[in-house]
């Protein structure tokens, strides 16, 4: 089982480093809001993968918050981009 949880945990790693890429490298702002949902999952992920690792229950109150922030900053990224999101003035 150990040996599954390391691999995880380096595909979730390799996973965090690509989508900081796309933070950061993404062509519009959209894209960017992507990309951030994308890594506070898999970071909801890590840690849960982390709780199953350690046998710590409350990381996965962490997860469930850490995962209820992010719906709730995609939301307001959402309502963002909808009323016509950055402008040039």
């Amino acid at each position: 089982m150990s040996t599954v949880i390391l691999l995880s945990l380096a595909l979730m790693c390799l996973a965090l480093c690509l989508a900081f890429v796309r933070l950061f490298k993404g062509p519009s702002l959209p894209d960017r809001v992507v990309a951030l949902e994308l890594f506070s999952s898999i970071l909801v992920g890590t840690i849960g993968l982390v709780a199953i690792a350690t046998d710590v229950a409350s990381l996965l109150d962490v997860a469930i918050v850490m995962a209820l922030m992010a719906f709730m900053a995609a939301i307001g990224f959402a309502r963002f981009l909808e009323r016509g999101g950055p402008r040039d003035d």
